[in-house]
């Protein structure tokens, strides 16, 4: 399976396919996983150490990527263990320990409330962290479609697509349902679709996952979370009846039934991914400009709507369409989602008061328009995203110039 994620930012972009592993091979790489795991616990207890010192006396020693280079230089120097393993990935989960404990950091000196902070850095357990291997380009290569990885581990890998570029990285991980996967980074390259001279405002909902500004082109609520739903019930009453006692090993029952659940849940998040690609491919190739509602949905989970709302997969879907519209050269405007329930798409008015979420119609009290809420709604992402909405699908007047965004 090949898998385009979209750009990280930097004009790179993530393909990932399916590896075909022999015994040998995965064997090899959980042990490469269990010295990256123990490199990363060394982090974590290293930098609480190092904490509980300044607290205590007051100094500000600083526990940086060159302090806990130098501690795994020493830690392979004298564990054999650990010498038998590539240094390229011990390296890596250095740098990555590095970059979330400064992320979490940052997210205290902004202030942030506890809700949106990352958490900082903690153990990885053996029975619950899944493996993640990093490797630079001078830790893999590929031959006769093979994957060359350093420590002599040598892996299948299904091409289902092509390469477009040679790739500076590459990620070699485990999924829930225990498959490995490569996922290599390669510069981004831009495909851009022709000019349609037409825009399109996106409004994200629960009752239907996007409203737009053209009928042809909302998206409904698929549901493959509520399809599934009894399948996945099943699994988790099997888990429940089989779940080990505190200190004792699963059951081979258990860690069966642990693995159809995670097949199960697999299965919809695919669904969820398929579908989210494909609406927004057709979106992205039949208008030039999308003004996007900048939604983040994560406030849902602690309402009513919670289970409708992850089954929505908002998220993912605004995800899709961004980076879809960067691949093909499409303008895509994020919007903030402030008021646009109460603004009126064709006057600007602002009701005085919210509408309740029951209420599916709005009128304004100033022009009087009658239209169906969530249309409304994208309507008014066109107008704050400096666009003309002339015609119901947003399509410009012929002639017409594109207005900045305000």
């Amino acid at each position: 399976m090949a898998e385009a994620e979209g750009t990280d930012g930097v004009g790179h972009a993530r393909f990932t396919y399916r590896l075909r592993a022999s015994a040998a091979a995965r064997s090899a790489l959980s042990t490469e996983w269990d010295r990256c795991r123990w490199t990363w616990n060394e982090c974590v207890a290293k930098s609480r150490a190092v904490h509980r010192h300044n607290k205590a006396t007051g100094q500000k020693a600083t526990c940086g990527p060159a302090q806990l280079d130098r501690m795994l230089t020493e830690a392979r120097a004298r564990t054999p263990w650990l010498r038998e393993g590539s240094s390229v990935p011990q390296q890596q989960v250095i740098r990555d320990f590095g970059r979330s404990r400064a992320k979490a950091h940052k997210d205290i000196r902004d202030r942030l409330p506890m809700g949106r902070r990352a958490r900082m850095p903690g153990h990885k357990k053996k029975r619950e962290a899944l493996a993640s291997l990093n490797y630079t380009r001078r830790g893999f290569r590929l031959k006769g479609g093979r994957l060359y990885l350093a420590g002599g581990i040598v892996v299948t890998v299904v091409w289902s697509r092509n390469l477009p570029a040679q790739p500076s990285s590459v990620r070699v991980y485990q999924d829930s349902t225990g498959a490995w996967y490569a996922s290599f980074v390669v510069p981004a390259q831009a495909e851009p679709l022709p000019e349609t001279g037409r825009v399109i405002g996106v409004d994200w909902g629960v009752r239907e996952t996007a409203t737009t500004t053209s009928d042809d082109h909302d998206l409904p609520h698929a549901g493959h979370g509520r399809k599934a739903q009894a399948k996945l019930t099943r699994y988790d009453r099997m888990m429940a009846r089989r779940k080990p006692k505190k200190g004792h090993a699963a059951s081979k029952g258990y860690r069966e039934a642990k693995h159809l659940r995670a097949k199960a849940h697999k299965k919809v998040a695919r669904q969820r991914q398929d579908t989210a690609r494909k609406w927004a491919k057709k979106v992205v190739r039949d208008h030039d400009v999308v003004a996007v509602e900048d939604f983040r949905p994560r406030f849902l989970a602690r309402t009513t709507m919670a289970r409708k709302a992850a089954d929505a997969a908002i998220g993912a879907t605004k995800t899709a369409l961004i980076e879809m519209g960067r691949k093909h050269g499409r303008d895509i405007r994020l919007v903030h989602p402030a008021y646009t329930t109460m603004d009126c798409g064709q006057c600007g008015a602002r009701a005085k008061h919210a509408l309740p979420l029951g209420e599916r119609t709005y009128t304004c009290t100033v022009c009087k328009t009658v239209s169906p809420r969530d249309k409304n709604s994208a309507r008014v992402m066109l107008v704050r995203a400096g666009l003309n909405p002339a015609g119901a699908d947003g399509a410009r007047p012929p002639g017409a110039l594109l207005r900045e965004a305000a």
